[in-house]
């Protein structure tokens, strides 16, 4: 019987670094098992790792943990990478064919590649998105197979200053091979979003500690990316200086207030402050986002009627009133983003908002493991159908849940599959990883 493929994925963040486990079965059903974290604070500055050693020492011992309760060995992991210089950048790129052949699927990964190496500059290409594909000037979906003179590709390349790779490369070269970076927000939208939210126009927000992310979509499309250099921690900052307290007494006035966005005539002391003057900071400074992010409509090119809704996630979006404030100052639907059931949590106490992320890098990590490839080298297998997980003594785990019928599976909650492109975009992937060695040799 064939075995089950394990994913290993971290998240690196301003406040935590998360690592998780899942399985991904013969069936491609995936299924996280654990996860494990480090807090901290300064060691991570917008993406950007400032304090390589505690980084490194945090990365290892979750990856210690893990390999203890799988009783195995990390072999590699999937990396999401996210950061203040984080954006999209449209490339449009034409090539004259030779119109007696068909266009293969490596004539466009050809084109691709030359497009990526033809945009040297300051900023890295970490991915790239499809925009449109046109044959003869003809926009066509999938062009491979077909027979022009000429090939169009719009693309959006997903671009970030060096150093954010750079720092990135620098501890986990130290620490344990990387399979693939993957951008996180990208991933993310992947299973947040619906197939119509994308079509109809919608926009993902992720607020982080340090940064606020922004990706817009419209006809099924990625349309415009950008990271703003806003997040939960300027709010907890703007109460730490006005009110004269330390940061983590602000932080804890910041989520116990009941309506921190709406003034009260009712007022109560928390950390020995006000909460109205606590609510003016928090107000204002929240303000500021929202309309940083409403803005970027704008920059988009389009106007608010062709945005129908607005997906929050992340940690500092957790502010209560945050989202009704933004949905009354937009004027557009707002929801707050969850994990659809196309992938499997089977330890409820993980099963939080606060993991959307390291759980999308795992389910994007699922999809590119070839078949019998793997992240973790078990010590001793069983028949291949079970997962075994050491797990600590005060901590309980529901049993692991069989795979889901065949008409289970063809739920895909709106979401779209994997299809020509995502192949396409996976044999790119390993393109670009092979530049970035070339570049390093050079």
């Amino acid at each position: 019987m064939e075995k089950n493929q394990y994913i290993v994925a971290l998240e690196i963040g301003s406040s935590k670094i998360v690592g998780a486990v899942a399985d991904k079965s013969s069936s491609g059903y995936v299924t996280v098992r654990l996860l494990e974290e480090e807090r901290f604070i300064n060691s991570v500055r917008h993406g950007e790792v400032k304090n390589v050693e505690n980084i490194k020492g945090a990365i290892n011992r979750i990856l210690r943990r893990i390999e203890k309760r799988i009783d195995g060995r990390v072999i590699d992991v999937f990396v999401g990478v996210s950061g203040r210089s984080l954006h999209s950048v449209i490339t449009e790129v034409s090539r004259d064919l030779d119109s007696s052949s068909a266009i293969t699927d490596q004539i466009i990964d050809r084109i691709i590649q030359e497009s990526v190496r033809d945009n040297n500059n300051s900023y890295d290409t970490i991915d790239i998105v499809p925009r449109a594909f046109y044959v003869d000037n003809k926009e066509t979906e999938n062009p491979s197979g077909q027979f022009g003179s000429k090939i169009s590709i719009k693309l959006n390349r997903i671009v970030a200053k060096p150093a954010i790779k750079i720092s990135l490369k620098r501890v986990m070269d130290a620490v344990v091979t990387v399979r693939r970076y993957i951008v996180t927000h990208l991933a993310t939208a992947n299973e947040v979003l619906t197939t119509e939210e994308k079509s109809l126009g919608c926009m993902l927000v992720d607020m982080g500690a340090e940064t606020t992310e922004v990706s817009i979509y419209k006809n099924g499309s990625l349309l415009y990316f950008t990271t703003l250099p806003l997040g939960g921690r300027n709010i907890t900052k703007d109460i730490e200086i006005g009110l004269s307290i330390i940061e983590e007494a602000a932080e804890r006035v910041k989520k116990n207030l009941t309506n921190p966005l709406e003034f009260s005539n009712e007022s109560i002391t928390i950390e020995g402050v006000n909460s109205t003057d606590a609510s003016q900071h928090i107000s204002a400074r929240a303000g500021e986002i929202i309309a940083n992010i409403i803005r970027q409509i704008t920059y988009a090119n389009l106007n608010n009627e062709d945005i129908k809704s607005i997906v929050v996630i992340g940690g500092g979006a957790s502010l209560q009133g945050f989202n009704k404030k933004l949905e009354e100052t937009a004027q557009i639907h707002v929801r707050t983003g969850s994990m659809p059931p196309s992938i499997n949590i089977i330890d409820h106490t993980i099963n939080k908002p606060d993991y959307i992320q390291v759980f999308s890098l795992l389910s994007k990590g699922a999809e590119l493991l070839s078949a019998g490839e793997t992240c973790i080298e078990k010590n001793s297998y069983d028949d291949g159908t079970g997962w075994s997980v050491n797990t600590p003594e005060t901590t309980s785990q529901p049993a692991p849940q069989p795979d889901p019928t065949p008409a289970e599976t063809k739920k895909d909650n709106g979401k779209k599959k994997p299809g020509r492109w995502g192949l396409l975009k996976k044999k790119l992937g390993s393109l670009l990883e092979e530049n970035d060695e070339n570049d390093e040799e050079n």
